[in-house]
């Protein structure tokens, strides 16, 4: 997986805006970040996950997600090594980010989960 499939994921999103946080790219929905790149280093992103989410992505695919450590890791934050990472299951995460994120509105708006 590259940086570029990982952007255009996550900017296919609504409303979703890339900026730059701490000196890497990060992608926002109504200004909250959800998912970044090159975190915590280049060849890896990062997606904010709901926990229990998290857990399933950590115990199905140890090494490709890598919980983030102290309260970042204990608030969802997720390390993506993208060279491991398949596309259908990137697009999952950063989706589910997305959701963790946006604004109950804007989620609704989306459609439910089993739709996409």
């Amino acid at each position: 997986m590259t940086e570029a499939t990982f952007r255009r994921i996550a900017l296919d999103l609504p409303e979703t805006e890339e900026r730059e946080h701490m000196h890497h790219p990060d992608f926002r929905v109504k200004g909250k970040i959800f998912a970044t790149l090159r975190s915590p280093e280049k060849g890896w992103g990062m997606v904010k996950l709901p926990l229990a989410e998290q857990k399933r992505y950590l115990k199905a695919q140890p090494g490709v997600f890598v919980g983030a450590k102290g309260a970042w890791g204990a608030a969802g934050c997720t390390h993506v090594h993208l060279k491991d990472v398949d596309r259908a299951t990137l697009k999952r995460a950063i989706l589910a980010a997305w959701r963790n994120t946006a604004p109950k509105p804007l989620v609704d708006a989306l459609g439910p989960k089993d739709s996409e």
